[in-house]
């Protein structure tokens, strides 16, 4: 057989849906429309042209540069260094980011169509609504939401709105940076996320000074105590206050994990608000999300951030690569805690908004389904993908599927239900 016919196929971990074929090259400057590029986690903050698709080599798949990276809405798949060996640069090379499926050579003549945006209200196959929102953090990604269907947007990111130079942001800044979100999004509710710095995500304008403490160290509202910290969330307490007119917005507390917490700074946001917002918490710690439905007598919504849940859970940084096999996001162990979480929240439980990477991982959005989630806020390219999802599932099926992955020994058992291949 010649080098031409031969073929190299193999499974990764799927990251984002899409199907993708291109020339294989190894660096940021060999990117162009037809590239696949294949890069370590460092090079992909060089990105600046998206290729066709992606591989990224020994990655953390729920780390905050990854994030950032699936906001590109380039098909993704995650490889380890020995599939990565089996890839020549130059070769052509073609990948299905909803499937983890790697191959040489050209495509198959059929691959699937990305689905139509979804409909609104979304539906399962028996009539329970589900809704599907979008997390973003710019103008692009808020209309690329809107026209996907989106209920909603669920999370805007605003750690990532920047003004140039590395000044400190003013409230003109964020005048301009959520007006234009805003409407880009419009006529679409807008759920703002105050400032949610953390050690691995911080500003220039802090002139270098680092929160105590690591993934489980000072972030979120625990740094709104800093005076340069509560300049500038007060400087976007001021502009959503002026939105507020024109746009529907709701502002989210984040990182939060007491009530005295919740207490405390819902108050203060609310002092300095003209008009009346809906003022939401986000757990971001198990703490937090079994105390979920007592912190809703103050809180007018509430949010999970199952990214750094399942950094708590697994007390595993979720930014190191050398950690990413524990959190594992086929764990049984994982299942039965969000199990505890929608009991807990007792008939409130398919209000609670769970953001982050799990709910958009292949087979895992009927496991949350089954257990009594009902709303997610995703990535704004994967909402198609996950409606289509939602419309084949039966909600009874789902809930057997949940308890089946609940009573797993581990995630073999768990990843063999889901027909699913966990991380390489």
């Amino acid at each position: 057989m010649s080098a031409e016919r031969e073929v190299t196929r193999f499974f990764g971990m799927p990251y984002v849906p899409g199907v993708a074929n291109g020339w294989l090259r190894r660096t940021v400057a060999e990117a162009a429309d037809d590239s696949i590029l294949l890069l370590d986690p460092q090079s992909t903050a060089q990105i600046s042209r998206p290729p066709a698709g992606l591989l990224v080599l020994e990655g953390a798949p729920f780390s905050h540069s990854m994030i950032r990276l699936r906001g590109l809405g380039v098909p993704t798949v995650f490889v380890d260094a020995a599939q990565a060996a089996r890839l020549v640069p130059g070769s052509r090379l073609w990948l299905d980011g909803e499937r983890g499926e790697v191959a040489t050579g050209s495509p198959p003549p059929a691959r699937p169509k990305p689905p139509a945006p979804a409909n609104r209200p979304l539906r399962s196959a028996d009539g329970c609504e589900v809704r599907l929102r979008a997390s973003v953090w710019t103008p692009a990604q808020a209309s690329r939401a809107r026209q996907a269907g989106a209920e909603g947007i669920g999370l805007v990111r605003t750690e990532f709105l920047l003004p140039p130079k590395g000044r400190m942001p003013e409230r003109d800044f964020y005048i301009q940076a959520f007006g234009e979100l805003c409407q880009a999004a419009s006529p679409l509710p807008v759920q703002v996320r105050l400032l949610d710095l953390a050690a691995d995500k911080l500003p220039s304008w802090l002139g270098g000074r680092r929160p105590d403490g690591g993934a489980l160290g000072m972030q979120g509202a625990r740094l709104f105590a800093l005076p340069e910290v509560r300049r500038v969330l007060d400087a976007q307490l001021a502009a959503l206050d002026l939105l507020a007119a024109k746009f529907e917005l709701g502002l989210m507390l984040p990182y939060l994990s007491r009530a005295e917490e919740l207490d405390h700074w819902a108050a203060y946001v609310r002092a300095r608000l003209s008009r009346p917002l809906p003022v939401g918490a986000m757990a971001e710690s198990p703490a937090g999300a079994l105390d979920l439905k007592e912190w809703l007598r103050v809180a007018d919504f509430a949010t999970i951030g199952c990214n750094d849940l399942m950094q708590c859970l697994f007390a595993a940084d979720r930014d190191l690569p050398a950690l990413r096999g524990f959190l594992d996001p086929w764990s049984p162990v994982l299942y039965r805690f969000l199990r505890q979480v929608a009991m807990a929240a007792g008939a409130r439980a398919g209000e609670i908004q769970l953001c982050g990477l799990l709910a958009q991982l292949p087979g895992v959005l009927p496991i949350l389904l089954g257990l009594g989630f009902r709303t997610f806020s995703v990535d704004a390219g994967l909402i198609p993908w996950l409606a289509q999802r939602v419309q084949a599932i039966r909600i009874a099926d789902a809930e057997t599927l949940a308890a089946s992955v609940c009573a797993a020994r581990g995630s073999e058992g768990v990843t063999g239900l889901l027909g699913a291949r966990s991380s390489p």
